[in-house]
């Protein structure tokens, strides 16, 4: 199985930008998507926070790949890219990185890989000396608790106008929250089945590798 991960992050690695670098990179090499998962989480979410990525990470089997358009996109945090990185070669899980064209499995050498963890935590402690509201976080919404059935209703090709009746919420807050976070042009360009969960921030605890369950 082959998955194309996208994690709404920050406005410049926007989801239809990470599907048009993984597109332009798959093609080209005859890697055929079978799925594409898409995360909204926040950007300064700890990865215990994210219940949808351990779920997802769960599910891998052996032979699986992962295609990402960056290393970020599973995580900014150098400890926990380590960790996942980890996990992934020792289930034999292949991982391409299209923005610097890498493949990280079990033949992969360490000063292949190193480079790539050196760059995150470069930018991992630029980051910490930024003041303000770190950059690509994002507020929460009131309409977040509706994601999943409003990604259902746009699939269904229903519009924001039916939508927010049948929600019961003001039309023109539920466009700006469809707009901000891609949803109607993501689906519109997502050329395979997509799924999406909720958030969950009541998950207790991150296992030490995220592949073994209790």
């Amino acid at each position: 199985m082959v998955y194309a991960y996208l994690r709404q992050t920050s406005e410049q690695n926007s989801l239809s930008l990470q599907q048009q670098e993984i597109l332009a990179y798959t093609l080209p090499k005859d890697i055929e998507i079978d799925k594409e998962v898409i995360e909204y989480s926040s950007v300064n979410h700890p990865i215990e926070k994210r219940a949808e990525f351990e779920e997802f990470i769960q599910t891998l089997v052996e032979g699986d790949s992962i295609v990402v358009s960056q290393l970020v996109t599973l995580s900014s945090k150098i400890e926990e890219i380590i960790k996942l990185v980890n996990c992934m070669l020792t289930h034999n899980v292949n991982l391409y990185i299209t923005s610097s064209k890498s493949l990280i499995n079990r033949e992969s050498k360490l000063v292949d890989i190193f480079p790539l963890l050196r760059n995150i935590d470069i930018e991992e402690r630029e980051k910490r000396n930024q003041k303000g509201r770190p950059k690509g976080s994002r507020s929460p919404s009131k309409f977040d608790q509706y994601r999943s059935r409003i990604i259902a209703l746009l699939k269904d090709g229903m519009s924001v106008s039916a939508i927010s009746r049948e929600l019961g919420v003001s039309r023109s807050s539920l466009k700006d929250y469809i707009e901000s976070r891609e949803l109607k042009g993501l689906i519109e360009k997502s050329w395979v089945e997509v799924s999406s969960t909720q958030e969950d921030d009541n998950i207790s605890t991150l296992l030490i590798c995220p592949y073994e369950k209790n």
